[in-house]
């Protein structure tokens, strides 16, 4: 058999030749293959290890203000009888969230959320949703679905802005650009308010009618969970969200734990 100076036949040589060609073939036709399972695994596994919270909130009242006779008794003072206590029971709007930055920066959604004016008359004039919780960057509309004029306004350090005096079919925006608490009224209409709450992570939710709540998709591991209501303190709970399924988080949001008379 004839070889060549090193030692390898003709054949052989050519063989390995084809073999190498082959295999450089075969790696440079996986490529393509090999990103497409890269990209899918990218975008499986973040949501394959994320846990959902879930859970409940309401409020209470003082123990024992509904038993006391000088709490409740107002028959004896027209302007009392006439005065309206609070119904801890039909309150609403709570949010619920996870504190501070959450794994990495979160972009804000493309579609822009909506804080829609109803079309009532002049004094029933009001801002629906009530409380809007939005991640930062999120640029919200303010139609005006009246048939009066509305001045949209908040001097607000998160926030202090003035879209002056419209109505439809203009339809004014605002982009929320720093995290904290917006609270938004009208210049006109003394009962119109609104509060914006601007988030730095998207894992909030507002409870439903039954004071239910829901976020999925958060990351594992140990967090801040705020209970938030406009007219109570709120409540911080420690969390440990799984890796894949719930955990359970319950708030009872009052006035409570807050220093008393000279402290």
């Amino acid at each position: 058999m004839n070889t060549d100076a090193h030692g390898c036949s003709p054949a052989r040589a050519d063989k390995n030749v084809g073999d190498t060609a082959g295999r450089n073939a075969c790696a440079t036709s996986m490529q393509p293959f090999r990103a497409v399972v890269v990209v899918l695994l990218m975008t499986v596994i973040p949501h394959a290890l994320a846990g959902t919270i879930v859970g409940n909130v309401h409020a209470e009242g003082k123990a024992g203000a509904a038993d006391d006779p000088s709490c409740g008794k107002y028959d004896g003072n027209r302007q009392l009888k006439l005065a309206e206590r609070v119904d801890y029971a039909a309150f609403h709007d709570f949010v619920v969230y996870l504190e501070g930055p959450v794994g990495t920066n979160w972009p804000a959604p493309a579609k822009p959320a909506q804080v829609v004016t109803r079309r009532v008359m002049q004094k029933d004039a009001n801002f629906n949703p009530h409380v809007l919780p939005v991640l930062v960057g999120t640029t919200v509309e303010w139609p005006n679905e009246d048939e009066i004029l509305h001045n949209v306004f908040s001097f607000s350090e998160t926030k202090p802005f003035d879209l002056g005096l419209y109505k439809s079919p203009k339809i004014e925006t605002v982009t929320f650009d720093r995290p904290g608490r917006v609270d938004i009224f009208c210049s006109i209409h003394a009962r119109m308010s609104c509060i914006v709450l601007v988030r730095d992570n998207p894992f909030f939710a507002t409870t439903n009618a039954r004071g239910n709540y829901r976020i999925a998709d958060v990351p594992p591991g140990t967090y801040k969970l705020r209970a938030w209501h406009e007219r109570l303190p709120s409540q911080v709970k420690e969390i440990t969200v799984p890796e894949t399924g719930e955990v359970k988080v319950d708030f009872t949001l009052g006035v409570r734990n807050l220093p008393g008379p000279g402290r």
